[in-house]
C-alpha cells in the first residue's frame, strides 16, 4: 500500500526576503563565492547545508536558514530582511501531493513544469502561496500567516477526494 497524502505544518524556521537593487552581477558574483553556488534562476533553487535560496521574482530570493554571510555579501547592492514571523510552512508529501495542490488552483504541478528543485508563486483558493519542490514525493507551501488555519483546512477537506 502506498503512503497516504499528508499535510504537516513545519517548525517555524528562519527565513528572509533577499532583494537585489543595484549591482546585480558583483552581487552574483559575491554571493556565489560566500555560498559556494549561484544564485538560482527564476523559478529554481540551490542550497548548501547552512542555506536554501529560491526565486520567486526577479530581483528577489527567499533565503531560508543562515543568512549571516549575506549581510556582507549584500553592501549597499541589497536587503535582508526577515519575515519568517509572517509565514507558516507546510510540507504536502505523498503520491497525491501534486494533485491537493490543484485544489482550488489553477497552475500546471506536472513533473515537468515543478521538478524538484522547482520554485512557484501562485494562489490556492485565493490565497498567494510559494512553493518549493523538496523531492519527487512532496513540496513545502510557504503561506501568509494570517491564511495559514483556512488554508490548512481547505487541504483537510480536499484530501478525501483526491484520487477520487
Amino acid at each position: 500500500m502506498t503512503d497516504p497524502t499528508s499535510i504537516t505544518e513545519l517548525p517555524a524556521a528562519p527565513l528572509h526576503a533577499l532583494e537585489i537593487w543595484a549591482n546585480p552581477q558583483a552581487v552574483a558574483t559575491r554571493v556565489q563565492k560566500a555560498l559556494g553556488f549561484a544564485l538560482p534562476v527564476m523559478g529554481r533553487s540551490a542550497a548548501n547545508a547552512s542555506i536554501t535560496l529560491m526565486r520567486f521574482e526577479p530581483t528577489v530570493w527567499l533565503a531560508e536558514g543562515d543568512v549571516s554571510v549575506l549581510a556582507d555579501t549584500l553592501g549597499d547592492d541589497g536587503a535582508l530582511t526577515g519575515i519568517g514571523g509572517g509565514v507558516v510552512r507546510f510540507r504536502i508529501a505523498g503520491p497525491g501531493w501534486r494533485e491537493l495542490l490543484l485544489e482550488g488552483g489553477v497552475f500546471d504541478t506536472s513533473a515537468a513544469a515543478l521538478p524538484v528543485g522547482a520554485t512557484a508563486a501562485t494562489v490556492i483558493d485565493h490565497v498567494g502561496v510559494r512553493l518549493h519542490v523538496e523531492s519527487d514525493d512532496a513540496c513545502v507551501v510557504y503561506v501568509p500567516s494570517s491564511f495559514a488555519q483556512s488554508l490548512h483546512h481547505f487541504w483537510d477537506e480536499a484530501l478525501p477526494l483526491i484520487g477520487a
